[in-house]
Protein backbone atom coordinates (compact mmCIF):
# COMPACT_ATOMS: atom_id res chain seq x y z
CA UNK A 1 0.00 0.00 0.00
CA UNK A 2 2.84 2.46 0.83
CA UNK A 3 6.82 2.01 -0.07
CA UNK A 4 9.17 4.43 1.07
CA UNK A 5 12.75 4.38 0.16
CA UNK A 6 15.37 6.84 1.56
CA UNK A 7 12.42 9.00 1.82
CA UNK A 8 14.04 12.95 2.67
CA UNK A 9 12.35 16.47 3.45
CA UNK A 10 14.80 19.54 3.71
CA UNK A 11 13.65 23.13 4.42
CA UNK A 12 17.03 24.52 3.36
CA UNK A 13 20.10 23.38 5.57
CA UNK A 14 16.72 21.50 8.30
CA UNK A 15 16.67 18.13 7.32
CA UNK A 16 13.50 17.33 8.79
CA UNK A 17 13.56 13.49 7.50
CA UNK A 18 16.69 11.76 6.85
CA UNK A 19 16.55 8.97 4.29
CA UNK A 20 13.65 6.95 5.84
CA UNK A 21 12.69 3.28 4.32
CA UNK A 22 9.39 2.04 5.53
CA UNK A 23 6.67 -0.52 3.85
CA UNK A 24 2.84 -0.74 4.95
CA UNK A 25 1.34 -3.67 3.95
CA UNK A 26 -2.50 -3.95 3.10
CA UNK A 27 -4.88 -4.18 5.81
CA UNK A 28 -2.39 -3.55 8.73
CA UNK A 29 -2.34 -1.30 11.23
CA UNK A 30 1.27 1.00 11.41
CA UNK A 31 1.96 3.00 13.81
CA UNK A 32 4.43 5.59 13.74
CA UNK A 33 6.11 6.58 17.31
CA UNK A 34 8.55 9.70 18.05
CA UNK A 35 8.98 12.66 20.27
CA UNK A 36 8.42 16.06 19.22
CA UNK A 37 10.31 17.35 16.25
CA UNK A 38 10.99 13.51 15.58
CA UNK A 39 9.75 14.11 11.83
CA UNK A 40 6.10 11.95 12.57
CA UNK A 41 4.06 14.84 11.37
CA UNK A 42 6.41 15.50 8.12
CA UNK A 43 6.50 12.02 6.88
CA UNK A 44 2.49 11.83 7.64
CA UNK A 45 2.55 15.04 5.23
CA UNK A 46 4.18 12.98 2.75
CA UNK A 47 2.37 9.53 2.62
CA UNK A 48 -1.12 11.93 2.41
CA UNK A 49 0.20 13.08 -0.85
CA UNK A 50 0.17 17.00 0.38
CA UNK A 51 3.81 17.28 0.89
CA UNK A 52 6.40 16.93 -1.96
CA UNK A 53 9.52 14.77 -0.82
CA UNK A 54 12.75 16.33 -1.42
CA UNK A 55 14.26 13.27 -2.67
CA UNK A 56 13.95 9.24 -2.20
CA UNK A 57 11.57 6.98 -3.72
CA UNK A 58 7.64 7.20 -2.26
CA UNK A 59 4.74 5.09 -3.60
CA UNK A 60 1.00 5.34 -2.61
CA UNK A 61 -1.34 2.50 -4.06
CA UNK A 62 1.43 1.53 -6.52
CA UNK A 63 1.60 5.52 -7.55
CA UNK A 64 4.05 8.02 -7.33
CA UNK A 65 2.43 10.97 -5.42
CA UNK A 66 4.81 13.92 -6.98
CA UNK A 67 2.64 13.15 -10.25
CA UNK A 68 -0.46 12.11 -8.93
CA UNK A 69 -1.61 13.17 -6.12
CA UNK A 70 -5.17 14.07 -6.43
CA UNK A 71 -5.82 10.48 -7.89
CA UNK A 72 -4.23 9.19 -4.79
CA UNK A 73 -6.18 11.57 -2.68
CA UNK A 74 -9.32 10.33 -3.61
CA UNK A 75 -8.43 6.81 -2.24
CA UNK A 76 -7.14 8.50 1.48
CA UNK A 77 -9.05 8.72 4.24
CA UNK A 78 -7.24 11.84 6.91
CA UNK A 79 -8.19 12.14 10.25
CA UNK A 80 -6.09 15.02 11.59
CA UNK A 81 -5.54 16.20 15.14
CA UNK A 82 -7.76 18.54 14.98
CA UNK A 83 -11.22 17.88 14.89
CA UNK A 84 -11.70 21.49 12.46
CA UNK A 85 -15.41 20.28 12.38
CA UNK A 86 -17.74 23.11 11.15
CA UNK A 87 -19.98 23.70 13.98
CA UNK A 88 -22.64 25.36 11.91
CA UNK A 89 -23.57 22.98 10.96
CA UNK A 90 -25.81 19.40 12.32
CA UNK A 91 -23.49 16.24 12.60
CA UNK A 92 -25.42 14.89 9.27
CA UNK A 93 -24.69 18.01 7.42
CA UNK A 94 -20.73 17.51 8.19
CA UNK A 95 -20.63 14.77 6.72
CA UNK A 96 -22.40 15.33 3.63
CA UNK A 97 -20.70 18.70 2.94
CA UNK A 98 -16.78 16.53 2.69
CA UNK A 99 -18.86 13.89 1.08
CA UNK A 100 -19.58 16.87 -1.90
CA UNK A 101 -15.98 17.71 -1.86
CA UNK A 102 -14.72 14.34 -3.55
CA UNK A 103 -17.49 14.79 -5.64
CA UNK A 104 -20.39 11.73 -4.09
CA UNK A 105 -23.93 12.39 -5.29
CA UNK A 106 -26.44 13.39 -2.70
CA UNK A 107 -28.29 10.62 -3.40
CA UNK A 108 -25.12 8.03 -2.67
CA UNK A 109 -24.02 10.03 0.01
CA UNK A 110 -27.96 9.70 1.94
CA UNK A 111 -27.07 6.00 2.50
CA UNK A 112 -23.22 6.55 3.34
CA UNK A 113 -23.98 8.74 5.94
CA UNK A 114 -26.51 6.45 7.83
CA UNK A 115 -23.90 3.62 7.85
CA UNK A 116 -21.51 5.74 8.77
CA UNK A 117 -23.36 7.30 12.04
CA UNK A 118 -23.91 4.06 13.08
CA UNK A 119 -20.66 2.96 12.14
CA UNK A 120 -19.53 5.93 14.81
CA UNK A 121 -22.56 5.25 17.06
CA UNK A 122 -23.85 8.44 16.66
CA UNK A 123 -27.58 8.13 15.15
CA UNK A 124 -29.09 9.87 17.49
CA UNK A 125 -27.22 12.53 17.31
CA UNK A 126 -27.72 13.46 13.05
CA UNK A 127 -29.33 16.48 13.59
CA UNK A 128 -27.30 17.74 16.74
CA UNK A 129 -25.39 20.63 16.06
CA UNK A 130 -21.63 19.69 16.64
CA UNK A 131 -21.20 22.31 19.35
CA UNK A 132 -23.33 20.02 21.42
CA UNK A 133 -21.08 16.98 21.11
CA UNK A 134 -18.64 15.81 24.20
CA UNK A 135 -14.78 15.55 22.48
CA UNK A 136 -15.27 11.50 22.14
CA UNK A 137 -18.12 12.05 19.59
CA UNK A 138 -16.62 14.78 18.13
CA UNK A 139 -13.31 12.88 17.57
CA UNK A 140 -15.75 9.73 16.26
CA UNK A 141 -17.77 11.96 13.61
CA UNK A 142 -14.41 13.40 12.30
CA UNK A 143 -13.02 9.49 11.32
CA UNK A 144 -16.58 8.86 10.12
CA UNK A 145 -15.71 11.80 7.91
CA UNK A 146 -12.56 10.53 6.72
CA UNK A 147 -14.02 7.46 5.54
CA UNK A 148 -16.81 9.09 3.62
CA UNK A 149 -15.19 8.32 0.64
CA UNK A 150 -14.55 4.52 1.46
CA UNK A 151 -10.83 4.93 1.57
CA UNK A 152 -8.06 2.04 0.53
CA UNK A 153 -5.72 3.61 3.15
CA UNK A 154 -7.39 5.94 6.69
CA UNK A 155 -3.96 7.93 7.91
CA UNK A 156 -5.09 9.07 11.62
CA UNK A 157 -2.46 11.66 13.67
CA UNK A 158 -3.14 11.38 17.55
CA UNK A 159 -6.74 10.01 16.87
CA UNK A 160 -7.08 9.82 20.64
CA UNK A 161 -5.27 13.07 21.84
CA UNK A 162 -7.28 14.79 24.82
CA UNK A 163 -9.89 11.73 25.00
CA UNK A 164 -10.62 10.35 29.00
CA UNK A 165 -9.94 6.74 29.02
CA UNK A 166 -13.39 5.42 28.15
CA UNK A 167 -13.50 7.66 24.50
CA UNK A 168 -10.73 6.28 23.97
CA UNK A 169 -11.61 2.45 24.61
CA UNK A 170 -14.98 3.53 22.41
CA UNK A 171 -12.26 4.86 20.01
CA UNK A 172 -10.14 2.04 19.37
CA UNK A 173 -13.17 -0.10 19.04
CA UNK A 174 -14.09 1.69 16.32
CA UNK A 175 -10.63 1.10 14.63
CA UNK A 176 -10.70 -2.68 15.23
CA UNK A 177 -13.76 -2.96 13.19
CA UNK A 178 -12.39 -1.09 10.23
CA UNK A 179 -9.12 -2.74 10.44
CA UNK A 180 -11.58 -6.07 10.49
CA UNK A 181 -13.02 -4.43 7.26
CA UNK A 182 -9.56 -4.53 5.20
CA UNK A 183 -9.16 -0.37 5.80
CA UNK A 184 -5.23 0.06 6.57
CA UNK A 185 -4.15 1.92 9.13
CA UNK A 186 -1.18 4.44 9.48
CA UNK A 187 -1.21 5.86 12.89
CA UNK A 188 0.43 8.19 14.87
CA UNK A 189 0.38 8.73 18.80
CA UNK A 190 2.13 9.41 21.85
CA UNK A 191 0.32 6.68 24.10
CA UNK A 192 2.56 3.91 24.04
CA UNK A 193 -0.62 1.85 25.44
CA UNK A 194 -2.53 2.61 22.45
CA UNK A 195 0.51 1.34 19.92
CA UNK A 196 0.62 -1.43 21.53
CA UNK A 197 -3.39 -1.84 21.39
CA UNK A 198 -3.66 -0.67 17.90
CA UNK A 199 -0.31 -1.27 15.95
CA UNK A 200 0.59 -4.55 14.13
CA UNK A 201 4.32 -2.75 13.34
CA UNK A 202 5.29 0.39 14.04
CA UNK A 203 8.38 2.22 13.94
CA UNK A 204 10.06 4.81 15.72
CA UNK A 205 11.60 8.32 15.06
CA UNK A 206 13.85 10.56 16.42
CA UNK A 207 15.71 13.26 14.82
CA UNK A 208 14.22 12.25 11.38
CA UNK A 209 15.30 8.98 11.13
CA UNK A 210 13.81 5.21 12.39
CA UNK A 211 15.71 4.28 15.11
CA UNK A 212 13.70 0.99 15.47
CA UNK A 213 11.02 -0.90 13.85
CA UNK A 214 9.02 -4.47 14.40
CA UNK A 215 5.46 -5.41 16.28
CA UNK A 216 5.56 -4.17 19.58
CA UNK A 217 6.09 -7.31 21.30
CA UNK A 218 9.20 -7.71 19.08
CA UNK A 219 10.30 -4.24 19.86
CA UNK A 220 10.17 -5.13 23.29
CA UNK A 221 11.61 -8.06 23.30
CA UNK A 222 14.55 -6.85 21.76
CA UNK A 223 15.13 -3.36 24.05
CA UNK A 224 14.11 -4.29 26.93
CA UNK A 225 13.69 -6.98 29.99
CA UNK A 226 10.60 -9.06 30.72
CA UNK A 227 9.91 -7.24 33.88
CA UNK A 228 11.37 -3.80 35.44
CA UNK A 229 10.99 -3.14 39.40
CA UNK A 230 10.25 0.34 40.39
CA UNK A 231 11.46 1.31 43.44
CA UNK A 232 11.38 4.66 45.58
CA UNK A 233 13.33 5.49 48.26
CA UNK A 234 13.14 9.55 48.41
CA UNK A 235 14.54 11.81 45.75
CA UNK A 236 17.42 12.26 48.01
CA UNK A 237 18.53 8.34 48.52
CA UNK A 238 17.99 7.25 45.20
CA UNK A 239 21.25 7.64 43.48
CA UNK A 240 23.03 6.50 46.83
CA UNK A 241 21.16 3.03 46.92
CA UNK A 242 21.26 2.53 42.89
CA UNK A 243 25.26 2.54 43.23
CA UNK A 244 24.82 -0.06 45.61
CA UNK A 245 22.75 -2.84 43.40
CA UNK A 246 25.35 -4.20 41.19
CA UNK A 247 24.42 -7.22 40.18
CA UNK A 248 21.12 -6.90 40.86
CA UNK A 249 18.71 -6.90 37.10
CA UNK A 250 20.49 -6.37 33.96
CA UNK A 251 20.09 -2.53 33.75
CA UNK A 252 19.52 0.35 35.82
CA UNK A 253 17.94 3.51 35.27
CA UNK A 254 17.63 6.67 37.87
CA UNK A 255 15.06 9.38 37.87
CA UNK A 256 14.05 11.62 40.11
CA UNK A 257 11.44 9.91 42.05
CA UNK A 258 12.53 6.21 41.60
CA UNK A 259 15.16 3.78 40.47
CA UNK A 260 13.96 1.49 37.36
CA UNK A 261 15.78 -2.14 37.41
CA UNK A 262 15.34 -4.04 33.76
CA UNK A 263 15.12 -7.73 34.98
CA UNK A 264 13.46 -10.61 33.74
CA UNK A 265 12.86 -11.90 37.55
CA UNK A 266 11.12 -8.97 39.10
CA UNK A 267 9.86 -10.45 42.48
CA UNK A 268 13.24 -12.19 42.49
CA UNK A 269 15.44 -8.90 42.26
CA UNK A 270 13.04 -7.05 44.84
CA UNK A 271 13.92 -9.87 47.66
CA UNK A 272 17.34 -9.18 46.23
CA UNK A 273 17.21 -5.06 46.98
CA UNK A 274 15.53 -5.86 50.59
CA UNK A 275 18.10 -8.59 51.53
CA UNK A 276 20.18 -5.89 51.03
CA UNK A 277 19.04 -3.74 54.01
CA UNK A 278 17.50 -1.51 51.23
CA UNK A 279 13.47 -1.28 52.42
CA UNK A 280 11.88 0.99 49.40
CA UNK A 281 9.04 3.28 50.32
CA UNK A 282 6.92 1.91 47.25
CA UNK A 283 7.59 -0.72 45.01
CA UNK A 284 6.01 -2.12 42.08
CA UNK A 285 6.92 -5.19 39.47
CA UNK A 286 5.49 -4.91 36.51
CA UNK A 287 5.73 -5.82 32.88
CA UNK A 288 8.25 -4.28 30.38
CA UNK A 289 6.57 -2.14 28.06
CA UNK A 290 6.75 -0.14 24.72
CA UNK A 291 6.82 3.05 26.63
CA UNK A 292 10.13 1.43 28.25
CA UNK A 293 11.14 0.85 24.62
CA UNK A 294 10.49 4.25 23.15
CA UNK A 295 12.31 6.38 26.54
CA UNK A 296 15.27 3.85 25.81
CA UNK A 297 15.53 5.03 22.22
CA UNK A 298 14.69 8.06 22.34
CA UNK A 299 15.64 9.84 25.84
CA UNK A 300 13.58 11.00 28.57
CA UNK A 301 13.91 15.27 27.72
CA UNK A 302 11.35 17.41 26.66
CA UNK A 303 12.13 18.16 22.68
CA UNK A 304 10.74 21.10 20.72
CA UNK A 305 8.10 21.15 19.13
Amino acid sequence: MIRARRLTKTYGDFVAVDGVDLQVERGEAFGILGPNGAGKSTTMRMLGATLKRTSGELTILDRDPSTQGPVIRAHLGVVPQDDALDTELTVAENLLTYGRYFGLSRSYLRGRIDELLEFAQLTDKRDAKVDALSGGMKRRLTIARGLVNEPSILLLDEPTTGLDPQARHILWDRLFRLKETGVTLVITTHYMDEAEQLCDRLVVMDQGTIVAEGSPADLIRAHSTREVVEVRFGSDRNPEVAAQLDGIGTRREVLPDRILVYTDSGEEDLQAIVARGFMPVTSLVRRASLEDVFLRLTGRSLADE
